[in-house]
């Protein structure tokens, strides 16, 4: 069962009454019209230090039950660095904190073209700190007192050339990864060989989706919607997850896989040129 409008209108209004927030924000599927009705509903709380963790912790009991928790800044790590699990009204409500100067200085970087990725628990690719930007750009502002996030968002719905142009250039790393993996196949390394393969699908779906000039916030579907961007290599998803299958202890599995994985790129490479046009 999905939050009900009216319920979701009324926590975000509260959630912006909380000291240190500045904004709430609707993200993932439901901020895309794409949710089920038993998906989770995404509240970005975007703040500024420092954030009443006490008063917050409240309004979830409010809104939760005796039960509910938040975190205080920093616990889930530094890039998703809190929030809380919720239940309300019989539907799990997720509130993720982001603090609104650090997604102020990540835009800052992608308009110039500078990225990273960020390690943080649950994120094997990593965070990649334009994801904040996108984030802002693909979600529905629930909450904004001060205007702060609206007037960012603003600003992010044209996606920076810089950053498009950085994560095309970003492909040579896929190409290296196929190079450090053929390392591992006399030794049947397959673990180390998978983690290469994993990282190479990351950066060419990141390139393919820069290349379009399209978010991409999340690993969890990064290569299927890769595969569907207009001009992306003929069966990317299909052929993709087909590296993966052939990936055993056998040399001649793990070479052939790189093969396929190592045409991939070249093809990624090409796509990206021609989206560019």
């Amino acid at each position: 069962m999905a939050l009900s409008e009216a319920r979701l209108g009324e926590l975000a209004a509260r959630l912006a009454e909380v000291p240190g927030v500045a904004a709430v924000l609707l993200g993932g599927s439901r901020a895309r019209g794409t949710h089920a009705p038993d998906s989770d509903t995404d509240l970005g709380v975007y703040y500024h230090r420092p954030l009443d963790v006490a008063a917050l912790g409240e309004l979830a009991r409010t809104f939760g039950g005796p039960a509910a928790r938040v975190t205080p800044v920093g616990e889930w790590g530094p890039w998703v660095d809190g929030g809380g699990w919720l239940t309300v009204d019989g539907a799990a409500v997720d509130w993720i904190y982001r603090d609104v100067d650090r997604v102020a200085r990540a835009w800052a970087d992608a308009e110039q073209g500078r990225y990273a990725f960020h390690a943080q628990a649950g994120h094997p690719l990593g965070v990649p700190d334009f994801a904040y930007a996108g984030e802002v750009a693909l979600g529905v502002v629930l909450a904004d007192p001060a205007g702060e996030l609206a007037a960012l968002r603003a600003r992010m719905r044209v996606y920076p050339p810089a950053l498009r142009e950085a994560l095309v250039a970003g492909l040579w790393e896929a190409d290296f990864l196929v190079g450090v993996a053929r390392k591992a196949v006399p030794r049947g390394d397959a673990t180390y060989l998978a983690g290469c393969l994993f990282r190479l699908a990351g950066v060419c779906a990141h390139a393919l989706h820069g290349a379009a000039g399209r978010w991409l916030i999340n690993e969890k579907g990064a290569i299927a919607a890769a595969a569907a961007l207009p001009g992306a290599p003929p069966r990317f998803r299909q052929r993709m997850e087909a590296v993966f299958t052939a990936v055993d202890s056998d040399p001649v599995h793990l070479t052939a896989a790189l093969d396929a994985a190592a045409d991939l790129v070249l093809e990624t490479a090409d796509a990206c040129a021609m989206m560019a046009r």
